[in-house]
């Protein structure tokens, strides 16, 4: 049996010792009371863009679910699993969370393999590609609106059409529909530019990002 990776042993010891013990109060708050967040942030498995480093949160703030290429499924009732779906029923039916942030990122590895096909390495089942079929019309959207440019700037094109996807899938969620028109929900696109450090929002309206 492989070891514990050492790592993390250092790096829990030093969370302990730093965050935890001067913060006890707040963790046996949380243990006693449960959580209460009031926004859940859908975002990607890469290990360069964390949402509770990047919006400096505290245990409890944020409830998050992670995936790749931040992609949140249409609703359907089919299949077996819907780890997205349940999470994304668990925060607004039972923490009734008041916002839900879809945050993008630039380099993404899930959307250039829905850019070009070949870019990822698979098996047989081919879950990645099979996941990243999501963005099929988005990808044809942005090819078609891009035609001439550099890929580079396709892949970031594509990044940010797979933010608005996604908010368009959460809207074929039938209580995410309702609590959202009864206007105690608000969805929320973000654009997290890891090499600059720059967060764009959606301006739901112009269907554009805005730096904050």
């Amino acid at each position: 049996m492989s070891s514990f990776p050492e790592q993390l042993t250092d790096r829990f010891r030093r969370f302990k010792h730093r965050h935890f013990v001067p913060n006890a109060d707040q963790y046996e708050e949380l243990a006693t009371y449960g959580q209460h967040p009031q926004i859940m942030v859908i975002s990607c498995c890469d290990s360069r863009v964390d949402p509770e480093t990047v919006f400096s949160a505290m245990p409890g703030e944020l409830f998050v679910a992670r995936n790749v290429a931040n992609l949140v499924p249409p609703f359907e009732k089919g299949g077996l699993f819907h780890g997205v779906s349940a999470a994304i029923e668990f925060a607004v039916l039972n923490l009734r969370v008041k916002h839900i942030v879809i945050m993008g990122h630039s380099g993404c590895g899930g959307v250039k393999a829905a850019l070009d096909q070949s870019a990822a390495i698979q098996t047989e089942a081919q879950f990645i590609s099979r996941w990243m079929s999501m963005l099929d019309d988005a990808r044809l959207k942005v090819l078609s609106a891009h035609q001439m440019a550099p890929k580079a700037d396709q892949l970031a094109a594509l990044e940010r059409e797979g933010i608005k996807t996604s908010i368009n899938n959460l809207r074929t969620f039938p209580f995410v529909k309702e609590v959202e028109d009864k206007g105690r929900l608000s969805l929320h696109g973000a654009y997290f530019d890891i090499k600059s450090g720059d967060l764009r929002v959606l301006n739901h309206s112009r269907g554009e990002f805005f730096s904050l």
